[in-house]
């Protein structure tokens, strides 16, 4: 995909701005963060769209990403990990504290796992996830459905089928990377629920295939959550 720096670098300030204010993104603030003119950002936006990485929802001024915008995105962070910890925030070493505490102070594995569940859905504001043996341990669906996204209903029973359906497909399916993203349509069990799962596999008592994560709408701080799962999962493998 032929793309300029100064394109990738409007794409990554449309998704991280989406991600904080949930509304689209304008060439006004654009404008004013790289210094250059509303018609210059225009152009470019137009030249993101054209590739299928932003677009224009109802017939707001603004722009949104789209789940390839997001793909492309989340790889660029994955094949450059420095750049993780630099779109991470620095609450992150509150995150690593939270985790440690609710890990470390169990003398059980589920406890422990139930606790990085626990810390995550605290942490990212997602639903939390996690096998332990043949069950899926749930927590923060109620966090999940105050996100704006939410507010419609079929939109909640998309989410409500995906999860029906996740802990058999994680079984069988086993993905075997460490750290897992599925975004928007991607998610093989839910392409319509227009959420992203963020999963990490670690070894436990209960299986080599363990999993964590989280499972949020497609707008989220990716850096910070894609950290905060593989810190987890690690973190659970050198415990237990």
């Amino acid at each position: 995909m032929e793309i300029t720096d100064r394109q990738r670098e409007i794409l990554f300030a449309i998704i991280e701005e989406y991600a904080e204010i949930a509304a689209p993104v304008g060439s006004v603030t654009l404008a004013k963060l790289f210094n250059v003119s509303s018609a210059t950002i225009r152009a470019e936006m137009a030249r993101l769209e054209s590739l299928g990485l932003i677009t224009q929802p109802h017939t707001s001024a603004g722009r949104i990403p789209t789940d390839a915008g997001y793909r492309y995105y989340v790889n660029t962070l994955a094949e450059n990990p420095e750049k993780v910890n630099e779109k991470a925030d620095k609450s992150l070493d509150r995150g690593n504290r939270v985790l440690e505490v609710r890990v470390s102070s169990q003398s059980r594995a589920d406890h422990a796992i139930r606790g990085a569940v626990d810390s995550l859905v605290e942490l990212t504001g997602n639903l939390g996830l996690a096998t332990i043996g043949d069950q899926l341990y749930l927590a923060g669906i109620s966090r999940l459905f105050t996100q704006p996204e939410f507010v419609d209903a079929g939109r909640v029973q998309a989410v409500a089928k995906l999860l029906d359906n996740l802990e058999p497909w994680l079984r069988e399916a086993a993905p075997g990377k460490p750290l897992n993203i599925f975004i928007g349509h991607e998610n093989p069990i839910g392409s319509t629920s227009e959420v992203s799962l963020v999963i990490s596999k670690f070894r436990s008592p209960f299986s080599d295939n363990s999993y964590i994560g989280v499972l949020g709408p497609t707008r989220q701080n990716y850096g910070r959550v894609m950290w905060l799962v593989s810190r987890a999962g690690k973190m659970l493998e050198e415990t237990l």
